[in-house]
């Protein structure tokens, strides 16, 4: 079912009061024109969906729903040649005539083929810049035309080629005004001291197909010099679209321009810099001497009028440009229909290849066909392409809808034509804007109670009468409004029903039913949760919620069942939170999820994730049991050979095995909302010890100690009888008395001295007698 962006159904909330104000609606909505349809309390929209119509009792031969169709008049095959005695048998677009019937609003598909047929003729028109910058372009194309109708030669066998030229406004600050350089803008220009006066542009030769005419013509030019960079080249363009006598375009002919230039180009309003404020006519303006004449007086043309008058004379327009502004004209090609673009060498070298491409381009990939289209409707075309060697053409399907209803007698038809074609689609448009059962309508009809026109299934009533089928009389309007007022100053049933004979008749609604006897209450107007009525767990009656059982709020929003709150352990909220309204609300910094499961940054998280580690890796631990390990741990577990710390969002986890192992891994929490156990293969366990080499650690190790021991118990007394030793001959030193004058010690021999006379000589001695 259509419905607005505001979700309302586009039929029956458009609050159509005929037939044709429905049709206006949606291309989708229908009127039931059936007498009794919708007699009931309630009032029943007679513009609604054909399936709701249907569904509500309206028989398929009272509904309006006229739908659009094409009607093709001529269809005449595609030619093959184009090398036919009359080129008015040449069909190059089909079908060339149709009829549309269009219901406002509605898209209608029809097919258009478009061909470029062989050996079709064809007018090339060279339209070269004579400034100065392209003197050594001249110089390449000076026997262009020769070889340009050989190459053309192999495409068509009727080839004409003409030529012109175009500098810019001689009027300042475009060229050099002064006096001097007048008949010689190059004066003093040392590179090049001589050209020809400045003009706008210059029809020099009609098309023709004497080729050698364009050779000598080409070889008498001359180049001539302006004074800023972009050239007059749309004026150019404009009159060689519009002068179609002076060029010599034929009608039945495949018109080419080919545009060549080194640099970008004036355009509207430019001419306003010298004083030029009238805008540009469209029309042709080539004196007795094929000069523009009304270069100083109009300002250049705008691109849509360049397009529309190339369009009007069916004239395919080629950019020959250099690569430095290629970007330029290639934006204008999508301003202009019907025109292409090629890179042009800087001496013009590669203008016959570039023309043949262009040309080819043009025929193979037609560009899409333009309409003459009126207010009332649009048209849109999407390309498919069924090319092959010999009969290749281009499809288009072409969609058209009317926007609206024009006023009736209005005659509305409109072309369609492939830019540089003479051949078009016409196409006839009628507007299926009236009902059937509007031709049927019955003036004072008794089922209006003889006071009504009885149109479509509704009652047209006469002044001073009211009601469905015009039954009751206004009177004093305040009797019987007041009736259907809930109170003073309030609407007339609430704004949503309709007053009927002192009784409010309800509108009904897509949204749900309107009811009360001032139409003041529906099921659908209270609080939502998200878009949904009262959180869809209860229903509306008269603006309030009426929650289910294990719901409360305003909306019906919260829950009282918490078990979408225990996680898989079977914690409320894993400990890490409360649960309210159905919904965990994480308490614990860090901790998330629905039931607070993830949190690398709590401090029981390893203890968490260690027991998943244990049951999915080693099946072991207290989740060994296989069941039980598949519910709880439901975390993607990668194992490694080497494990990587660095991350700085995962946490490093370790712990102990029943065999003395340590056992790594990483937990953490991807953007995906997956947790992510990353562990080692395998724990982390020491080599088993060598019997002999522990013996002999043992025993070296007492050795060591012993004698450690005993230097130790050495150094200890040879310290101690050091100090001792130092100690006694420091008192030795400090004695006051000698062992010899210690009166209590006598010696054991005496000593006394005798003297006595035993000399001979009379002399006596003395000596000591022991």
């Amino acid at each position: 079912m259509l419905r607005t962006a505001g979700g309302l159904n586009v039929c029956v909330s458009g609050s159509a009061t005929s037939c044709e104000e429905c049709l206006l609606l949606h291309p989708s909505c229908a009127w039931c024109a059936q007498e009794d349809f919708g007699r009931s309390r309630t009032f029943t929209s007679r513009c609604d969906f054909m399936s709701n119509l249907q569904k509500r009792g309206c028989e398929s031969r009272f509904i309006e729903n006229p739908v659009s169709f094409t009607s093709v008049l001529t269809n005449r095959p595609l030619s093959l040649k184009g090398s036919v005695a009359s080129h008015d048998d040449v069909v190059q677009i089909m079908p060339q005539r149709i009829s549309l019937s269009l219901r406002p609003g509605d898209q209608t598909w029809f097919n258009l083929q478009v061909r470029q047929v062989e050996d079709y003729p064809v007018d090339l028109y060279y339209l070269m810049d004579l400034s100065l910058s392209m003197k050594d372009d001249l110089d390449t194309i000076r026997n262009l035309g020769t070889k340009l109708a050989l190459e053309m030669g192999k495409l068509t066998s009727n080839f004409r080629l003409g030529f012109g030229s175009f500098v810019d406004k001689n009027v300042s600050p475009f060229s050099y005004t002064a006096p001097k350089y007048q008949e010689n803008p190059c004066s003093g220009y040392k590179p090049f001291p001589n050209c020809i006066p400045t003009f706008g542009f210059r029809h020099l030769l009609s098309l023709t197909d004497e080729v050698d005419r364009f050779n000598q013509e080409v070889q008498k030019q001359i180049v001539s010099r302006n004074r800023d960079a972009p050239e007059g080249g749309f004026d150019a363009i404009l009159q060689a679209a519009v002068c179609k006598e002076e060029i010599g375009w034929r009608k039945d002919a495949y018109h080419l321009l080919v545009f060549a230039s080194d640099d970008g180009a004036h355009l509207a309003l430019d001419g306003r810099l010298g004083g030029i404020v009238q805008p540009h006519d469209g029309r042709c303006h080539l004196d007795e001497k094929n000069e523009y004449s009304a270069s100083a007086q109009m300002d250049y043309p705008s691109l849509g009028l360049v397009g529309e008058k190339l369009a009007e004379n069916n004239i395919f327009l080629i950019f020959a440009v250099t690569k430095r502004h290629y970007i330029l004209y290639k934006n204008l090609t999508a301003l202009i229909p019907g025109t292409t673009v090629e890179i042009l060498d800087q001496d013009s070298k590669n203008v016959i290849q570039l023309i043949v491409n262009a040309y080819n381009v043009s025929a193979e990939n037609q560009p899409a066909p333009s309409g003459t289209q009126d207010s009332s409707a649009a048209s849109g075309l999407t390309e498919s392409r069924q090319l092959g060697t010999q009969d290749s053409s281009v499809s288009f399907n072409v969609s058209v809808e009317a926007r609206s209803c024009p006023p009736r007698g209005a005659d509305h038809t409109f072309t369609i034509k492939p830019v540089g074609f003479k051949d078009r689609l016409e196409v006839e448009v009628n507007y299926r804007c009236d009902c059937g059962c509007s031709r049927t309508a019955q003036s004072n009809s008794s089922i209006c109670s003889s006071v009504g026109m009885y149109h479509c299934g509704t009652c047209r009533c006469e002044p001073g009468y009211l009601g469905a089928r015009c039954e009751c009389q206004e009177g004093d309007s305040s009797s019987y409004l007041s009736a259907c007022r809930e109170a003073e100053g309030k609407q007339v049933c609430s704004g949503r029903g309709e007053c009927s004979c002192n009784q409010c008749v309800c509108y009904e609604s897509e949204f749900g039913k309107i009811y009360g006897g001032f139409c003041e209450c529906d099921d659908f107007s209270c609080a939502r949760h998200k878009g949904v009525l009262c959180s869809g767990h209860g229903e509306c009656h008269c603006g309030e919620c009426k929650c289910y059982a294990g719901f409360v709020g305003d909306n019906c929003n919260c829950s009282t069942d918490t078990a979408s709150c225990l996680s898989d352990a079977g914690q409320m909220c894993s400990g890490r939170g409360s649960c309210v309204c159905g919904r965990c609300q994480c308490s614990e910094p860090g901790a998330f999820g629905d039931t607070c499961e993830k949190c690398p940054t709590c401090p029981d998280a390893c203890g968490t994730k260690r027991e998943c580690i244990e049951c999915r890796l080693f099946n072991s631990g207290r989740l060994a049991d296989n069941q039980t390990c598949q519910r709880l741990c439901k975390d993607q577990v990668l194992t490694v050979e080497t494990l990587n710390t660095d991350d700085p969002g995962a946490v490093l986890c370790l712990f102990k095995t029943d065999n003395d192992c340590v056992m790594k891994f990483t937990y953490s929490e991807h953007a995906s909302g997956r947790s992510v156990l990353t562990a080692l293969k395998e724990p982390e366990c020491g080599g088993g010890p060598d019997a002999l080499m522990v013996l002999l650690a043992v025993v070296g190790s007492i050795l060591l100690v012993g004698v450690v021991l005993l230097a130790a118990w050495k150094l200890v007394i040879t310290v101690h009888d050091r100090r001792e030793f130092a100690r006694f001959q420091s008192a030795r030193s400090r004695a006051r008395y000698e062992m010899a004058s210690n009166p209590l010690y006598k010696q054991p021999v005496s000593t006394h001295l005798v003297e006595t006379d035993f000399s001979p000589f009379g002399k006596s001695y003395n000596g000591d007698v022991h």
